[in-house]
């Protein structure tokens, strides 16, 4: 009984050997990221960091972080960052972001984000590299605000990114229950159609090829870029509006998309107006447009319900045999 009490002691205090050196090791590591990103430029600041946990997990909280990446504008801060990992494997890193308000900006346009139950959960592949094998980001209600008051919120978010067998392939989930857009988007749009308060159903499930995987040097180098998107089902419900989308893409080293993507658009009239006024199509270009979507949906059967083809080429996109005008680039900055 003494021995085996002597040994439980032994690997009690191995494991409180273990614990506080990887601990002090993982802290150490991120000073030492924000140090490097400080010294290339960045702003790369936070007030205290304290480690707790023992003696299952390692939980290191940043108080104040604020992250600003001059070469593509964008920054970040929030009152707090806690990152949370078993003891035994570092590699499963859990995110949790403050309720409070953080700010997120793209050089002169900041947006306010606040979510309830916020988190991002890593799953690394062994290595210095710390390529990421999957990745899933959830919350509870959000919302986000502009400079002219809210843009979007939603009762919850669901984001998915699992690595494939091919390395560079990801299959990426997204779901939003009861988002609802803003007064802004509303005005924008300038719909005719008195529309509920939220979408019915805002869903994405595609796979995404990029030209290497998703690791550190995402974020303290370049990002990868999309090669070939797998376009599996996009869809969109808002009131009478039902919108359904899916094909494939292939992206050049410019960001330029090249292929076809099915579209299925229920009271399409409407979402035309919509784009009138969003701007997305000229004003002269409307009449010939309808025209056109009109012909093609009669040939389905249904006037009120389009199915129709992207078709993106050269450079440019076509709505089935009309035009609409350069295609976007894909680039992830």
């Amino acid at each position: 009984m003494l021995r085996l009490i002597r040994v439980v002691i032994v690997l009690g205090l191995l494991w409180s050997a273990y614990w506080y050196i990887a601990g002090f090791g993982l802290r150490s590591g991120i000073e030492g990221w924000f140090i490097t990103q400080s010294e290339r430029g960045w702003q790369a600041d936070y007030a205290t960091i304290e480690t707790s946990g023992y003696p299952t997990r390692h939980r290191t909280m940043l108080t104040s972080p604020a992250l600003a990446d001059p070469a593509t504008g964008t920054a970040w801060q929030g009152d707090w960052l806690e990152l949370d990992s078993p003891a035994i494997w570092p590699g499963r890193q859990t995110l949790r972001f403050a309720a409070t308000p953080q700010r997120l900006s793209y050089f002169d346009r900041t947006l306010v984000i606040e979510a309830q139950d916020m988190q991002a959960d890593f799953h690394l592949h062994p290595g210095i590299a710390l390529a990421l094998d999957r990745l899933a980001l959830t919350a509870g209600a959000w919302s986000i605000s502009g400079p002219k008051g809210p843009v979007a919120n939603a009762d919850d978010l669901t984001l998915s990114m699992v690595q494939t067998e091919q390395a560079e392939t990801y299959e990426i989930t997204i779901n939003a229950a009861d988002f609802t857009p803003g007064e802004e988007i509303r005005r924008i749009l300038a719909s005719s159609t008195v529309l509920p308060r939220s979408f019915d159903a805002l869903k994405l499930d595609t796979a995404i090829q990029f030209d290497k995987q998703w690791d550190r040097s995402a974020l303290e180098e370049k990002r990868p870029q999309p090669v070939a998107i797998d376009l599996k089902l996009a869809e969109l419900h808002w009131g009478e509006l039902r919108l359904f989308a899916a094909g494939k893409l292939d992206v050049d080293a410019q960001g330029i998309p090249t292929g076809e993507i099915a579209l299925k658009a229920e009271n399409w009239r409407e979402m035309l107006a919509m784009a009138e006024a969003a701007g997305a199509i000229p004003r002269q270009a409307v009449d010939p447009a309808e025209r056109v979507l009109n012909m093609l949906a009669s040939l389905g059967g249904n006037p009120s319900a389009l199915d129709v083809q992207l078709n993106f080429r050269d450079g440019f996109v076509a709505l089935g045999p009309l035009p609409i005008g350069p295609a976007p680039r894909l680039i992830l900055r």
